[in-house]
Order: structure tokens, then C-alpha cells, then sequence
């Protein structure tokens, strides 16, 4: 099993000082959020894409190739790449570059977004929103098996062989596709023979294994062995030394984030009640001490669940100065304790199913992330 942190990179007023963190401040943090993610032993780091004035990140491979100069061991990869409306030879081709710089730690999780403020901003019709992804991901998945392809589509201008470089270290560059419950999304990442990112962002991730099931039945059904396939869930959270002071530091932000994105959207208030049912033993949110955190992550691979993601970044300290401010001397040792207790080896319900750059074989992924 491995353990990650993934980001938004929000860029909020903090409920705590009631200033906003400028976002040049907010980006050194991040860096030191990913160098302490490497120093403790994590193993991936993922990179959101918005194009929104609360998000900083527009541009994940950007991000991430500053960041691969700054690693030495953990694996990078967006959370997620919007797919759709970008071009699969330009991803290809900046995933390639940081993979390079990286020596083999580079990864792109494929999707659709949950917002739509892209589409419009790149001359892209809402309309064909399911058939825009379907054909970007079928160049993407040739541009990793072929270095000179012969492809046409509908949307997009064919390529005749023409080269597509730089290359990069992985052969073949790890693509997951992220899926946020739509049994289609499920089956075509099964179909297709892809490790899927599951998002579970409320409810009781107990009731997500009917498309876990899907997804392995659907990749059985196209002659791939559901056995070699990596699943990742995405869940949020926040870790600190006791349950009690994950909470309270984690409500407020929690809340004001979830509060602004429901008045978009349409839902109600969100109340302490649901947020305290989303962080019991049967929610879905990482939030408490870390030795809470990694039983809940080990039960997460029990339900067949390969991989495992909790999110840290929705707390104000977290907007200010993550898991590493150094103001909070009990944030990394928080961290660090969580990815001593979570389970690193296979068990019955696991199976190896890729190697590290080094040829030693590593067990699927969970991720602490947002």
C-alpha cells in the first residue's frame, strides 16, 4: 500500500487572522509541503487544476516540475489533469519533461474536473463534454505506447507519424483516470485497463464497492486481470496529535470551503454534524490523530480497495502554512507518525502490481489529499 498527499493549493482567507495569504506566500508553502511529504516517506504527491480565483494552480506539470528538482524519492502527479479541454500532445510532452527531471516519478491522473470554467475559457463546447474526454484520452493512452503515432479523430486534428517528444523515463508514462461515481467513468477505467481514482467525498465509503466491483468486472470483461489493477480512493482530511485538535482546527476552513461550493451548487449549510459523521470510523474524511488515520486507511484496502487518499489542505493552517508550518512543531511529527502506522506491505487483498525505478516492487496506492 502507499500513502500520498494530494492539493487544490487553495488560495482563501484565512478564518483564523481574517487576511488573505498572498499567492506568492501560498506557493513557498506548497514546496514545503512537498519537500516534507518526501522527507517523511510519503509516497506521491498530486497537484489540482482550477482555473478559479480560489485556486492557484492552473498549470500542474508546471508545479510539479519545480517541485521534481526539490524531491528525491516521491512520485508527482496532477489530481487531476483536465483532460478535456487541453491538448494531449502538450500534456504528453510537459508530463514527459517532468518526468525527466524527476528520473522516473512522474504520473498523470486524467479527468473531466468538477468545475467547467476551463470549457469556456479554451473555446470548448459544454456539450461535448463526454466525447471530448473519451477521444483526448484515447491520444493520450497511443502517445504513451508510440513515439511516432498514426491518429485521427473527431475534435481534434490528426497526427500523420509525426514525432512527439521528449520521451520519457517510464515506458510506458503512468495515466490513472479519476472518477468522481458515474458507473460510466467506472467502466470505461476498466474497460480500458487504467488505475482508477476514486473520489469519495461524503457519505460512507462502504457504499463506493458496488463500482469497485464494476470496475473489476469491466476490466475482466476486456481480457485484463482486475488482480494487476491499482485503485486509488481521495477522500479529505486533516491529521494533528488527538482527534480533538484535528477537529477544531479543521471545522472552520472545512465548513467556509464547503459552504462556498454548496451556494454554487445548491445544497444547504453545511453543519458540525455532517462534519462530524464524515470523520467517524464510518466516514469517508481522514480527520483525527494518525493512528486513527491509518486504521481507517487500512480498513479503506480491506473493502478491496487498493489505494487510499485523505486531504489536509481544507484547515486555515494548512491555507497559511500547511502541514509543515514550523510555527506548529507538532504538524510534521503528525504526519510523520501517520506514514510510520499505515501499512506499507501487501497483504491477502493486495497484490504488487508495478515496480520502482529502482526494480524493487511496490504495493498499490493510498493518498492523503484535496
Amino acid at each position: 500500500m502507499e500513502l500520498g498527499v494530494y492539493t487544490f493549493v487553495e488560495n482563501v482567507r484565512s478564518t483564523v487572522t481574517g487576511e488573505m495569504v498572498s499567492p506568492e506566500q501560498r506557493m513557498a508553502n506548497l514546496f514545503e509541503e512537498i519537500e516534507l511529504a518526501d522527507q517523511a516517506g510519503l509516497d506521491v504527491f498530486g497537484i489540482g487544476e482550477h482555473h478559479r480565483p480560489d485556486f492557484l494552480v492552473s498549470s500542474p506539470a508546471t508545479v510539479l516540475a519545480a517541485a521534481a528538482a526539490r524531491t528525491k524519492l516521491i512520485r508527482l502527479t496532477s489530481a487531476v489533469t483536465v483532460l478535456s479541454s487541453d491538448d494531449p500532445v502538450r500534456v504528453f510532452q510537459q508530463f514527459a519533461t517532468v518526468d525527466l527531471i524527476s528520473h522516473g516519478r512522474a504520473e498523470i491522473m486524467a479527468g473531466r474536473g468538477s468545475f467547467i470554467e476551463s470549457y469556456p475559457l479554451f473555446g470548448y463546447d459544454l456539450d461535448q463534454y463526454d466525447a471530448l474526454f473519451s477521444e483526448k484520452l484515447d491520444l493520450l493512452l497511443t502517445l504513451t505506447r508510440e513515439e511516432k503515432p498514426v491518429w485521427s479523430g473527431r475534435l481534434r486534428p490528426p497526427l500523420d507519424g509525426q514525432g512527439v517528444y521528449p520521451r520519457p523515463v517510464q515506458n510506458p508514462l503512468p495515466v490513472w483516470i479519476a472518477v468522481g461515481g458515474t458507473p460510466q467513468s467506472v467502466v470505461r477505467a476498466g474497460s480500458l485497463g487504467i488505475p482508477m481514482a476514486l473520489a469519495i467525498i461524503g457519505g460512507e465509503p462502504a457504499r463506493f464497492k458496488p463500482l469497485i466491483d464494476l470496475y473489476r468486472e469491466a476490466a475482466r470483461r476486456s481480457g485484463h486481470d482486475p488482480g494487476t489493477l491499482p485503485i486509488s480512493i481521495n477522500s479529505h482530511g486533516f491529521i494533528a496529535d488527538s482527534a480533538a485538535a484535528a477537529a477544531e482546527l479543521a471545522f472552520p476552513a472545512y465548513a467556509d470551503v464547503m459552504g462556498r461550493l454548496g451556494k454554487e451548487r445548491g445544497w444547504g449549510p453545511y453543519t458540525r454534524a455532517q462534519f462530524d459523521a464524515s470523520r467517524s470510523p464510518r466516514g469517508a474524511d481522514f480527520i483525527g490523530d494518525p493512528q486513527a488515520a491509518s486504521i481507517k486507511s487500512f480498513s479503506s484496502t480491506k473493502s478491496s480497495v487498493t489505494n487510499a487518499a485523505c486531504c489536509n489542505s481544507a484547515s486555515d493552517r494548512s491555507r497559511t502554512k500547511p502541514c509543515c508550518d514550523r510555527s506548529n512543531s507538532t504538524a510534521p511529527s503528525s504526519l510523520r507518525r501517520y506514514a510510520r502506522r499505515c501499512p506499507k506491505k501487501c497483504d491477502g487483498t493486495l497484490r504488487l502490481v508495478r515496480s520502482s525505478r529502482k526494480g524493487a516492487p511496490v504495493a498499490p496506492r493510498p493518498s492523503i489529499g484535496y
